[in-house]
């Protein structure tokens, strides 16, 4: 028991060392090991459910493992590509609050190479030389900035984009399945049918 507490405890230590100073990220990486997690656990359910008949689970353990892949795909795409865009307007100085704007204001826009820059194209607020007098409100605002992007692309992804993903391809395979798993029946015909046919084949009946 005392191993397994200091296993949990080292964890801890690492995830909030390494990912403190960005929740954001730290959402992204618990959200993506929550769906691989949710996923393995619907596989072994599946597995062991002895009341699911073997064809059942040879259909199902893929699909689920299929649907998983999809979960944690969606999910890790969308949110850190919004993310990354959220951070981009911060960083630029497109988006920022008023400590910022008046930061941009009253400093020269002179990279530490002594480059001019401008706010929105080439300007990255964290090489400008006076950068540490606006460092912790810049820090605050843009985790703050890319929580909200964090938390918008897990929206999309999770209500919109992985239902949409899934439900297409869980279609495709239910057809597949349907159509490996149905024994050939021979079509019926009309009486109509069945005269011409015999007439071609036969000659037509003579009285």
């Amino acid at each position: 028991m005392n191993a397994i507490n200091k296993l949990f405890s080292k964890s801890k230590d690492l995830i909030f060392t390494k990912f403190g100073p960005n929740p954001a990220k730290m959402l992204i990486v618990t959200g993506v090991l929550g769906w691989a997690l949710s996923s393995a656990a619907q596989v072994v359910a599946i597995l062991v459910n002895d009341k699911i008949p073997k064809e059942q689970k040879m259909f199902l353990v893929p699909q689920e493992i299929c649907d998983g892949a999809i979960n944690v795909a969606s999910f890790f795409i969308v949110t850190s590509a919004i993310k990354r865009f959220a951070s981009k307007l911060v960083s630029t100085g497109k988006l920022a609050n008023v400590n910022i704007r008046k930061f941009l204001n009253k400093n020269p826009l002179i990279d530490n190479a002594g480059n001019k820059v401008i706010v929105g194209k080439n300007l990255n607020i964290e090489n400008l030389p006076d950068y540490h007098l606006i460092k912790d409100d810049y820090k605050k605002f843009k985790n703050g900035i890319d929580v909200v992007g964090m938390t918008v692309g897990s929206i999309l992804s999770c209500n919109i984009i992985t239902p949409l993903l899934r439900n297409k391809l869980a279609a495709k395979r239910q057809q597949t399945y349907i159509a490996k798993n149905t024994t050939y029946k021979v079509p019926r015909i009309s009486m109509d049918d069945y005269r011409n046919i015999s007439a071609a084949k036969f000659g037509g009946l003579k009285i």
